[in-house]
């Protein structure tokens, strides 16, 4: 059976912390950041989702995963009918 480790999880969260409303804006992981956003970050920028790794901006599969993640976020929250 798969399921997201804790890396993975941390990893989406920080997708997730990327401005949607546009692909000119990015995100500064700064040094005073805890060790999970800092350690998320150079994951994600060793994997090419990320320009820098301490953020940057999404790459073109940064963009394709982060959609993903805010499908599989949004649809997590929804409510039961």
């Amino acid at each position: 059976m798969s399921t997201f480790d804790k890396y993975m999880t941390d990893e989406l969260n920080l997708l997730l912390m990327f401005p949607r409303s546009s692909l000119m804006q990015g995100l500064k992981i700064h040094r005073d950041a805890g060790e999970t956003q800092i350690s998320a970050a150079q994951r994600l920028y060793s994997k090419g989702m990320i320009t820098q790794p301490d953020g940057g901006y999404l790459t073109d599969l940064g963009i394709d995963v982060a959609e993903h993640a805010y499908k599989i976020h949004g649809a997590l929250l929804s409510k039961l009918n």
